[in-house]
């Protein structure tokens, strides 16, 4: 298997590093504003959601919610700034290395800050004594694996884009409305059964449910159709934005 996109990870990562405390603290001051503002504020008045406190259920959302946010701004507006403004890609190209390769290096460095900032979570988590015992450990996995699926989307949308502007009609009509459906902050079975049925074909849902199932103890209805919505999405993603940034790079 070629490996040159690790050449870009690791070019990404050396030049991150340089910024690593104000990229930490933007991709998450968003998540632990709704996790600490929600959790204890909303849920003193909640009180319980499916036999736990509120903050415990948001929390196990808050998971996915915080490994979105850091994939789709590093896919989104770090990929596009080395696209277009800084034409990192283009430099890279005159490099033994080919448009897949660099759309696949971002692909992967998107998803590996989307576990760093999953794992922030989690490790919050702990430290309010919400999880315990190293078997919430496991849903490691399932946030590389959400920042994969997120990412590879997140991608097609910055090969399309012309400006930074074009982002907001993204988050807007599509993260937004999805964030909200898909039991990050309340449980899908409240939702319509019209909506439900909608929920359960976005990939957030489903990561929703194997975040909770495996850090919480919560039953998980499909894990291995969740799996593969997960793997859908984000092949399908990085196969599409690989095709329309060499159509981009090669005009």
């Amino acid at each position: 298997m070629n490996r040159r996109f690790l050449y870009f990870v690791e070019r990404n990562f050396l030049v991150w590093r340089k910024l690593l405390i104000p990229s930490l603290v933007a991709n998450l001051a968003d998540p632990l504003i709704y996790l600490v503002g929600l959790g204890f504020g909303l849920g003193a008045l909640v009180g319980t959601v499916d036999g736990r406190p509120y903050i415990t259920f948001l929390a196990g959302g808050m998971l996915c919610y915080s490994t979105l946010n850091s994939a789709t701004a590093e896919a989104l507006y770090s990929g596009f700034s080395r696209l277009k403004v800084q034409r990192t890609w283009e430099g890279v190209l005159h490099a033994p290395m080919t448009v897949t390769d660099v759309v696949l290096g971002e692909w992967v460095w998107a998803a590996i800050k989307a576990v760093l900032s999953g794992s922030a979570i989690l490790l919050i988590m702990y430290g309010l004594r919400l999880v315990h015992g190293f078997a919430p450990l496991t849903v490691l996995p399932v946030l590389l694996l959400l920042g994969l699926c997120f990412a590879g989307v997140a991608l097609v949308m910055t090969t399309l884009a012309r400006s930074y502007d074009f982002f907001t009609y993204y988050f807007t009509l599509a993260l937004t409305p999805m964030s909200f459906l898909s039991g990050v902050f309340f449980p899908l079975h409240n939702l319509p059964a019209a909506l439900q049925t909608v929920a359960w074909c976005l990939p957030l849902a489903h990561g929703a449910s194997l975040a909770r199932g495996l850090a919480l103890g919560d039953p998980m209805p499909w894990p291995w159709l969740s799996v593969l919505v997960l793997v859908t999405y984000g092949l399908a993603g990085v196969t599409i934005a690989s095709r329309l940034a060499y159509r981009r790079l090669t005009k």
